[in-house]
């Protein structure tokens, strides 16, 4: 059968003529069928989800109520276009009392659908053909992704275990720094975990100024830390000259399906975020917001999900440095990032080898229904995160001690 004319009009930045043709399969794709073959060939063996990013609790019963609140008033059943005050002024009390940044709610503030949302908008606002986007890698791709469709390229810095997973900035060639107009951080970091220091943020503030850049700080796990006190980039004198910082109450409040968050920082960037947001979407449900704004009135919240995940992070450290990784507890986050080891040998002796993290992924999900995500764009590695279902300590201790049952008996190779 010919292709239709519609074959023919496809835009380029997805495929072009070429759209739907190609037989690649995605990594997400791959282990979503792996997971479903896996439990077929096994459906007495529960299978240990740690590849999804995701909470594996609702949002905490007072946010709830506030939702249901909200919803019923009528005030609220309309358009929210760039936000309602209630969201604005919390997210101004919360950054000032997190981490002591004073911002204007009025200027210097814009929720967000999430930060997915604000980094497919962003570049909307300062790429065009020709243009850079300084990016890390492995990490989040949308705002690099909707910076090509926009005619810009991409150019990734990797993330290095030598270096603490923190991009090296002095590597960036001069003629990619001529080219360049924005560069993107994500601290605590997805996938290694990785958190960054104030030392790192005034580095980083001074070559944006240095280079003319606009500095995207994706700050979506900032909330979640094991030690210490959660940083923003604002806490760096001057930051605000060139930087905005991406918030969201997904993973910090178990609020991931409602999509709320903010856009902060440069008044400026701020106003032309808004703009093309504006052009983008009708703004969340005021309800959403408004709940969400009562969830920011509640720092135990987030206190309390740090803690289960720093908990869960220590059971699984010790779980798989007792099979050989070489794996330290990240900072923040929920996601333990760890070299794919190069083989196992299995009780009966037999060695198999693994050429890349997504083959020892594929092995763990086939073999022993263990659900992660291999990352292979600065060496083999594969993540794991402690959002795996499990209601209470006990519960968790039963997840992990199941996790050794299955693997302990393999001697890996690293």
């Amino acid at each position: 059968m010919s292709d239709s004319y519609i074959q023919q009009l496809f835009a380029d930045r997805i495929g072009g003529v070429n759209y739907g043709k190609s037989t690649a399969i995605y990594k997400f794709e791959k282990i979503k069928r792996a997971k479903a073959a896996a439990k077929k060939a096994k459906p007495d063996v529960a299978l240990i989800d740690m590849g999804v990013g995701e909470p594996d609790e609702m949002a905490f019963p007072q946010v709830l109520k506030a939702l249901c609140d909200e919803a019923n008033k009528p005030e609220n059943r309309g358009y929210a276009d760039n936000g309602g005050p209630l969201f604005k002024q919390a997210v101004a009390k919360y950054m000032k009392e997190q981490f002591g940044v004073v911002l204007d709610p009025d200027t210097e503030i814009l929720h967000s659908m999430g930060s997915k949302a604000a980094l497919s908008i962003l570049p909307a606002c300062f790429i065009d053909e020709g243009n850079i986007a300084l990016m890390t890698t492995p990490g989040y791709p949308v705002f690099g992704t909707h910076s090509k469709y926009y005619g810009g390229q991409v150019y990734n810095i990797p993330l290095k275990s030598e270096n603490d997973f923190l991009p090296d900035l002095d590597s960036v060639p001069a003629e990619v720094l001529h080219r360049a107009k924005t560069i993107v951080v994500n601290y605590p970091n997805n996938p290694t975990g990785a958190s960054a220091t104030l030392e790192f943020y005034k580095k980083l503030v001074a070559f944006a100024k240095k280079h003319s850049l606009i500095v995207v700080s994706d700050a979506a796990y900032s909330a979640l830390v094991f030690e210490g006190k959660p940083l923003s980039i604002f806490q760096v004198e001057g930051a605000k000259d060139v930087a905005v910082e991406l918030h969201s109450l997904s993973k910090s409040h178990n609020m991931t399906g409602w999509r709320i968050g903010w856009v902060c920082g440069n008044a400026l960037i701020v106003k032309a975020y808004g703009d093309v947001k504006d052009n983008s979407d009708s703004g969340q449900f005021l309800a959403i917001q408004n709940a969400a704004a009562k969830g920011l009135e509640n720092p135990g919240i987030t206190r309390e999900i740090s803690a289960k995940y720093s908990r869960r992070m220590d059971l699984l450290v010790a779980a798989l440095a007792e099979s050989g990784f070489a794996v330290k507890k990240p900072k923040g986050s929920f996601f333990l990032y760890t070299a794919a080891p190069k083989a196992a040998v299995l009780p009966c002796g037999k060695r198999i080898e693994f050429d890349s993290g997504e083959a020892f992924s594929q092995w763990m999900i086939t073999e022993h229904l263990i659900s992660t995500v291999p990352w292979d764009d600065a060496g083999s590695f594969v993540r794991f995160s402690v959002t795996f279902v499990a209601h209470g300590e006990a519960a968790e201790r039963e997840v992990i001690a199941e996790i050794k049952r299955r693997i302990g008996s393999c001697k890996f190779e690293f």
